[in-house]
Formats: structure tokens, sequence, C-alpha cells
């Protein structure tokens, strides 16, 4: 029990925070469509009560992921966050299916509603608090890139660097993105139905919302479902690659894969080194590229392995490139001065 409670405090709080937050919308939402009977404010209760659900999931799936290895599990839970979000967005995908289906309903007999200041009301109370939890995930996103960034800008730069959040950050980004999107097209319908006469505007407003739903489970199961696989990230091979080869005693890197399991990134990097040197001078240069390696955000374990250098280039960013290409093109022109 001790373990779970250790476990909880460092689960992802922006989902923790979000969850909260869509349950205490749910129950308004929910309160002002049994009093009002209005098929857009039922449409946000549905999106609500989806995002409330699967992002306590979500919170509970990223503090799991953080427990240590085990004897049955050696390979750590890391990925555990990316199967919970899979099972997540099925919730989301039922009432997706229920907001376009009621939508659908109210197009072809549309109903009159009630109770038009108490919707507006709680919709504009609901979109002022999704707002505040998108801003959260917003600054979480920038954070987790290592970007400072304050007012408009960050809108623009956590859109930037969404690919690289993490996938339960990712996800409440997405969801509260809608969410306050589709709260600011319910108070339209509202206000199009009251003042006019085109009542199947809050079932169209239902149906798009409910699209919008769908848009984000499709993306979020393409990311995670890479993810429970075992996706490589081109990104940080690259930057890791370029660490292994700023080391001086490093010829080439024979292969290097970096696997994002969950929110950690695990290493595998097999390096070429000159075949003379000792076993001692070859760990200290495995202690010194792993502690440059991990100095990098998220990355939780490395694999290194050694072989002789070959004398062939194979790393195609190598710092060391051109200055073996130099040496090269010097020995062939001295080896064509003694002929």
């Amino acid at each position: 029990m001790k373990e779970l409670i250790i476990l909880l405090k460092n689960g992802n709080r922006s989902a923790l925070l979000a969850a909260l937050v869509n349950t205490i919308i749910s129950l308004l939402k929910g309160v002002a469509f049994f009093l009002s009977g209005n098929v857009a404010i039922f449409a946000e209760t549905m999106h609500s009560l989806g995002d409330a659900a699967n992002q306590f999931l979500v919170f509970i799936g990223s503090a799991l992921s953080k427990k240590d290895p085990t004897k049955r599990f050696p390979g750590g839970f890391g990925r555990l966050v990316n199967i919970v979000l899979l099972f997540a967005v099925l919730i989301v995908g039922i009432m997706a299916y229920e907001t376009v289906r009621e939508g659908i309903d109210h197009v072809i007999n549309p109903q009159e509603s009630t109770a038009f200041l108490l919707i507006i009301s709680v919709l504009s109370l609901s979109v002022s608090l999704e707002f505040i939890v998108l801003t959260k995930a917003m600054k979480e996103i920038v954070t987790n890139a290592g970007v400072k960034t304050r007012g408009l800008k960050l809108y623009s730069s956590s859109f930037t660097y969404l690919k690289s959040a993490k996938p339960a950050t990712k996800l409440v980004f997405l969801e509260d993105s809608v969410a306050t999107a589709g709260g600011i097209l319910a108070i339209l319908a509202v206000v199009v139905t009251e003042y006019t006469n085109f009542k199947q505007a809050e079932g169209i407003v239902s149906i798009v919302i409910g699209l919008l739903m769908f848009i984000v489970v499709g993306r979020v199961f393409l990311d995670n479902a890479a993810g429970a696989i075992g996706e490589a990230d081109l990104e940080m091979q690259g930057v890791i690659g370029n660490i292994a080869m700023k080391d001086p005693d490093v010829r080439d890197i024979q292969g290097l894969a970096v696997f994002k399991e969950g929110e950690d990134f695990h290493v595998e990097l097999s390096i070429e080194i000159d075949s003379k040197l000792t076993v001692e001078q070859v760990d200290k240069i495995r202690q010194r590229i792993e502690k440059q390696i991990l100095t990098e955000k998220g990355v939780s374990d490395i694999i290194i392995e050694f072989d002789k250098d070959d004398g062939i280039l194979n790393w195609p960013n190598s710092i060391h490139k051109n200055e073996k290409r130099k040496k090269m093109l010097e020995k062939h022109s001295s080896w064509k001065n003694v002929d």
C-alpha cells in the first residue's frame, strides 16, 4: 500500500487535475441537461464524463508505469501507460458514438429546450475551467521540451513540441482542446436555437463534438499503439549518437536504437573502439558515455556494447566524419607521392 501511494504521488499531475475538473464539470452539465433537455449540453456532458474517466485511468497508468522492474517483469513497466491509454480511448470512442447518435436524432426530430440562462452559465464556467487545464498542459509540454516561453507564444510552442510530450500530457492537451472548442460551439448553438427558428443547431453541434472526439480517439490510439509495441525515437537517437561520437575514444557507431517506453527512453548502443585498449580503459569509456547520456531528460537505462574498429565510418551524423575523411585523403595522397 505504501508503494502504491508513493507511485501515485509521481503520477501525471495534468491528468489528475483534468480528471478532477472534468468530474466537476460533468456533474454541472448533467444537472443542466436534466433540467433543460438540451442536446448540446448532453453532448458536452458525455464528453466531460468520458474525459474524466479516462484521465483518471491515465493518471493511475502514468503512476504505475514508474514501478521498478521485478523478476517477473525485468523490462519494467514503462509501456503500461501506453496500454492504459489504449483502453482509455475506448471509453472516449463509446461516448463519441453516443454523442453523434444523439445529435443525429435531434437534427431529425428537433426539440425545444429550456433554462437558457442556466445552460449558458454552466457552459461558460465549463469552458473557463477546461481552458485552465489546457493551459497547464501547454506549460507542461513546453517545460518538458526545455523551452521557456510566455504569453501568446505558449500556445504556438505547445503545438510545436506536442509530438515529444509525455503520453498522458498529450492526451490531456488533445482532450481539453476539443472540450474547450466544443464548449464554445455548444454556447453558440444554444444562442442560435434561442433566438432563431434553426432548432437543428444543437444537434449539428453535437455531431461535430462527437466527430472531434473520434479524431482524438484515432490520434491517441495510433500514438500509444506504437508506444506499446516499442517505437523508435529518431530525434533522440540522433542526440544520443552525437553524444557518443563526441567521446575521443569512440571511432564509430555500429548500431544504435532508442525506444520510447511510456515516458522513458531505453538506449541500446554498439560502438567501435581501438582493439588495443585494455579492459580497464574500455570500462572507463563505458562509464563516461553512460554518465553523459543519462543527463538527457527521460533516459532511464542504457546498454552499451563494444566492438573493434573496422575502419569504415557508418554513423551519418558523426562530428569526426570530416576529420576522418581528411586523414584518409592525406594517407592516399602520401601513398601516391611514394609511388
